[in-house]
């Protein structure tokens, strides 16, 4: 195996490099906001030691922030003052965020002006030493103070860089630790399979960047290859439609609910794709339908790949250069080991084309989840990352995640993976987004229900659909109820939120 490309002590230092080769290069752009790789720096160099000075080192710096110049600044600032950064979801209650900060005890809090309300409610009940407010619609930018040296020393690969907080669609948010050394070379185990230009290449940042996926696949995709990252704040297809001919965009990184929202947005047609090379897909797997289309109207590949909070986040991807399989997550990364194990007793090997869950060994595997030893147990067991997904290798090592272990129904007494019915219910041309989650039954013990979202100005109904599932599947497999919603819910990231669907289901239950 060809050695891995250049990995960094820690992403302060391969923001260093970034700024010592392209000074004069755009680094940043969101709206008016545009910074070069060196005004980046200063900025980062600034915050970094306003952030020393507050007791950072050591310590936990919570970034509760929208999309901006001033998240990215944030971020690494956090890092270059030695500190581990807990970026929280904006978009949280109050009632969300106060487990989540009691868990990570910060010792500084940096937030913008979108999510003032909710964290006023919660320093009324939580002590935090220091609250800092930047960002736009504040007094105070992220680039305001600058300096020309970063604080020393710098961090090193064994300190811990990030606790990720998990995206909460399962329970209870866990807090994901992770060093340097781990994200630093999952940057570089990525970048083996998806090699970013040199020469100024522009991504197109539709995600939120304090979710790891937003990061790794923009915010330290960008700085590892010195290309410029242009943020948008929030997604609607027409802004993407607009930035991607304004900006130059050769790379977007996207999930499902992007690429859906962009193929059935009536610009979609006569939009500018001219400097798209591909984009990226994760969060979770896009019908293969959809592929096709993108790539017909675009001229320009989806990627798709597989990652957790847990692993840094990247596991596997379909290679920039190598065989693309459409449904398939792809390989994996340089120096990673993916089995699939029987899901009940968690050792037995599955043959190739057998589902199983999948478990996974690699240098950017998690430290464990914070203050939670027993459920760092079972996620991390002799060396191997249990991910709870449900998923099956071909002879060539390509991955398909079928589901996740939680949501596999078992419907008199066979296995029942609701991805399966939902590829099909998406190749149906009257069908949008399809979700299938298991109900409980008296007589099977589970069946498949199905959320379905209509495309517009078409009609179908549970008839048709069923007839349709009949051709299609067997008898065990196909859904016996029919739910037709004007849309699904979604995380932050682009998630199908199938705990929303099943609260959904309890709650017309008991009506």
């Amino acid at each position: 195996m060809n050695p891995l490309p250049q990995s960094y002590e820690s992403v302060v230092h391969m923001l260093a490099a970034a700024a010592a080769n392209w000074p004069e290069r755009e680094a940043l752009v969101c709206g008016e906001d545009r910074l070069t790789y060196g005004e980046y720096f200063e900025a980062v160099a600034g915050l970094a030691e306003a952030l020393k000075t507050r007791g950072a080192n050591g310590q936990r710096v919570a970034l509760i922030m929208t999309n901006s110049v001033d998240i990215c600044i944030a971020m690494f600032a956090a890092h270059a003052a030695r500190a581990q950064v807990v970026p929280i979801n904006p978009l949280y209650t109050a009632a969300e965020l106060e487990p989540i900060l009691r868990d990570a005890e910060p010792v500084v809090l940096v937030h913008d002006d979108a999510p003032r309300n909710a964290v006023g409610k919660v320093l009324e009940r939580i002590e935090i030493k220091n609250v800092i407010e930047i960002g736009p619609g504040t007094k105070q930018r992220a680039f305001d103070i600058r300096a020309a040296a970063l604080p020393q020393p710098l961090p090193t690969p064994e300190s811990l860089a990030t606790l990720q907080y998990t995206g909460g669609t399962t329970g209870v948010s866990k807090g994901v630790d992770l060093t340097h050394q781990q994200i630093s070379i999952n940057i570089s185990q990525r970048e083996a399979l998806l090699p970013t230009g040199r020469d100024g290449e522009r991504i197109l940042s539709v995600l939120p960047l304090f979710h790891i996926y937003g990061v790794a696949m923009c915010l330290h995709n960008a700085v590892y290859a010195g290309a410029t990252l242009v943020i948008l704040p929030r997604f609607t297809p027409a802004e993407a439609f607009t930035l991607l001919a304004q900006e130059r965009i050769s790379i977007l990184a996207g999930s499902p609910t992007v690429f859906i929202g962009m193929i059935s947005d009536e610009r979609f047609q006569s939009a500018d794709f001219s400097h798209l090379k591909l984009s990226y897909s994760g969060a979770s797997a896009l019908p293969e339908a959809l592929l096709d289309d993108w790539k017909m109207a675009t001229g320009a590949p989806v990627l798709e790949g597989f990652g957790q909070s847990e692993a840094a986040p990247v596991v596997s991807f379909n290679p920039l250069n190598g065989e693309y399989k459409a449904g398939s997550v792809g390989i994996a990364l340089p120096s990673t080991e993916i089995q699939i194990v029987d899901a009940a007793d968690g050792i037995t090997l599955m043959p190739n084309g057998t589902p199983g869950e999948l478990r996974v060994r690699g240098p950017q595997v998690m430290r464990g989840y914070r203050n939670r030893p027993q459920e760092s147990a079972v996620a991390l067991r002799d060396g191997w990352l249990y991910t709870g997904d449900i998923g099956e290798l071909d002879d060539d090592g390509y991955l398909y995640i079928r589901d996740r272990k939680k949501d596999m129904i078992i419907v008199s007494g066979y296995n029942v993976y609701p991805r399966e019915i939902e590829e099909l219910l998406h190749r149906h041309p009257q069908i949008l987004e399809a979700a299938v989650i298991g109900v409980a039954d008296d007589y099977r013990g589970e069946i498949p229900c199905a959320y379905v979202v209509a495309a517009s100005a078409q009609s179908i109904n549970d008839t048709q659909l069923d007839d349709y599932c009949r051709e299609n599947l067997a008898p065990y497999k196909r859904p016996r109820r029919y739910e037709f919603i004007e849309a699904l819910p979604k995380t932050n990231v682009g998630k199908i939120d199938k705990l929303a669907l099943r609260t959904l289901n309890s709650n017309a239950a008991t009506e």
